[in-house]
């Protein structure tokens, strides 16, 4: 799975209609539902909205997408194929028409979607999704600075630390690297 980290947009022009594609990282459907809500408030001309998003949750993926006013699988669709495609994960990829008198027909539409969301996604930096946990835990006092160096080596960090007779911390690491923590304290 991927994720991106900031928002991106390009422009085309074609058989004069002007299609602009933007991908916006969203942490859930609500945020992804509120920028929409955005650009339609940015974009109020605009001839069609459509738009996919593919958010992970812990249960399992949310997916949508929409024609906005298209042709039926014309336009949400072959966005959200290039999302699936790429296995991205907390996105928004919406394409905003503005309708320049030329008929693009079915296939010429869905292209002209696809194109978009595609360049658009490449435009964007890409970044592997690693899963991360949290794991409470109860040290000595002379544990403590081995710990912290090890929960480094496996890209962790303390979130939270209460100091009474023992140490008691709240730390956040990687699933992958659950198992040599453990392993470490055992």
């Amino acid at each position: 799975m991927q994720y991106i980290k900031s928002r991106h947009t390009i422009e085309d022009i074609i058989k004069k209609s002007r299609f602009i594609g933007i991908i916006i990282p969203v942490a859930d459907e609500q945020e992804a539902l509120q920028n929409l809500r955005q650009l339609a408030v940015d974009y109020p001309d605009a001839s069609h909205i459509a738009f996919a998003y593919r958010i992970r949750t812990e249960q399992a993926f949310i997916c949508r997408f929409h024609d906005s006013g298209e042709p039926s699988g014309t336009a949400g669709k072959p966005i959200f194929q290039h999302l699936e495609g790429k296995d991205l994960i907390n996105v928004l990829v919406a394409v905003i028409r503005y309708f320049g008198g030329v008929k693009l027909g079915a296939g010429g539409l869905a292209r002209a979607y696809g194109n978009a969301a595609k360049h658009v996604i490449e435009s964007a930096e890409i970044i592997d999704y690693v899963e991360l946990i949290r794991v409470r835990l109860t040290l000595a006092y002379p544990q403590m600075q081995q710990f912290e160096y090890q929960l480094k080596k496996l890209d962790g960090r303390i979130l939270q630390q209460d100091f009474s007779e023992q140490i008691d911390l709240l730390v956040e690491l990687p699933a992958a690297s659950q198992e040599a923590l453990f392993k470490f304290l055992s």
